[in-house]
């Protein structure tokens, strides 16, 4: 069959079946939540976020795709680049615009390049460079791709640059004293008394799903959502719209913590799940209450979890703090291809003493961790 590449600026015209058949039981790689990015403007040339989509078919079929944006700026990817435009800019050569493959806003580990067989995604990741060459664009960043896509990124060329995250495994926990039964008696004291301060406070917690969050509760938890933001001193990337959308189109995919005080509800957190996985996504409150913030986005999602069998809870980027509740040190990655090949030498010296520190940090913080010796 031939062979053919085509690359589309809207979502809306690919087929939405044969691309989730690509993404797999991934939510934030689906049509519909791609597409609800683009559609409400928050993924958009005027956001610094212009879609390009890479497909790769034989014949009639969508065998192979891989999710571009074209990139004015660095924000909103958890990756950070900035000393390397700094110093693209300091010797009169533009870093922007560059292309990059990503879940917009969204630091979560996943297939990047969507084809079933590793010559496909290698051919997926060779076209992309390809793009980014014969286009005259600085560089091609593909972050927190799946090993089965760092292996093919490997093949066409790319750098890597070692991160970490953390992130929690269901054992098979009957409940959540179960997995606190695991801890030290030190971690699980302490563990305890931050959880007696929102029963002292008079703090109760629902989980809500699909169906379940309504209007009121979806605007609420934008007004937290809205309000973290602000509080940081940075407008929120994403829109109420861009949420109500989600709602319409991926309800089952949407799970809500609400904290509750004398009825009134005073935080909440989104979470996006799959049938194995659930992902922490946003969180706020409009008022404070000590720990709070760790059991309404930690603690309660955990819980869930074991509630409802899922396997892996990922916390989202950074913060040595997960770490006192039970998520793990994991490391992730980003994939780098770099157009001007003396910035690329100097770049890639550069990853290899950066990942020497990432695994160290990785050894010390597994030396910290909260559970008992023995597991």
């Amino acid at each position: 069959m031939p062979l053919t590449f085509n690359l589309i600026h809207r979502l809306k015209d690919i087929n939405a079946s044969q691309w989730n058949q690509l993404a797999g039981d991934h939510p934030l790689l689906r049509h519909e939540f791609l597409l609800a990015l683009e559609e409400t403007g928050c993924a958009s040339p005027k956001t610094g976020w212009a879609p390009h989509y890479l497909l790769l078919h034989r014949g009639d079929a969508l065998q192979g795709a891989m999710p571009l944006y074209m990139k004015s700026h660095s924000r909103g990817e958890y990756v950070f680049d900035y000393a390397w435009a700094q110093a693209f800019e300091q010797h009169g050569l533009a870093y922007y615009p560059k292309l990059l493959s990503a879940i917009p806003f969204t630091p979560v580990p996943g297939p990047r390049l969507l084809a079933a067989t590793h010559a496909d995604r290698v051919l997926l990741a060779r076209k992309a460079i390809e793009i980014t060459r014969d286009n005259g664009i600085s560089s091609l960043h593909v972050l927190f791709p799946l090993p089965q896509d760092q292996q093919a990124l490997k093949e066409a060329g790319f750098l890597f640059r070692e991160n970490v995250q953390f992130h929690w495994f269901n054992q098979g926990y009957a409940s959540l004293d179960d997995f606190l039964a695991n801890f030290s008696q030190q971690k699980r004291k302490k563990i305890k008394q931050d959880r007696k301060k929102a029963i002292q406070a008079q703090v109760g917690f629902r989980w809500l799903q699909g169906d379940e969050i309504d209007d009121i509760t979806l605007r609420f938890f934008y007004r937290c959502y809205h309000q973290t933001y602000m509080e940081h001193g940075n407008a929120p990337y994403l829109s109420l719209d861009f949420f109500m959308e989600l709602r319409r189109t991926m309800p089952a995919s949407m799970v809500i913590v609400l904290a509750e005080q004398g009825g009134e509800p005073i935080a909440s957190a989104l979470n996006i799940r799959s049938r194995n996985t659930l992902y922490g996504r946003y969180w706020g409150s409009v008022r404070f209450v000590s720990g709070l913030h760790f059991e309404t986005c930690y603690m309660q999602a955990i819980e869930f979890c074991i509630a409802n069998n899922i396997a892996v809870f990922e916390g989202g980027a950074q913060g040595e703090h997960k770490l006192s509740r039970g998520l793990l040190p994991v490391p992730t990655c980003s994939a780098h291809w770099i157009r001007d090949e003396r910035y690329a030498r100097a770049i890639s010296d550069f990853l290899d003493r950066e990942t020497s520190g990432v695994e160290a940090y990785i050894n010390e913080l597994q030396e910290h961790s909260p559970f008992k010796s023995s597991i």
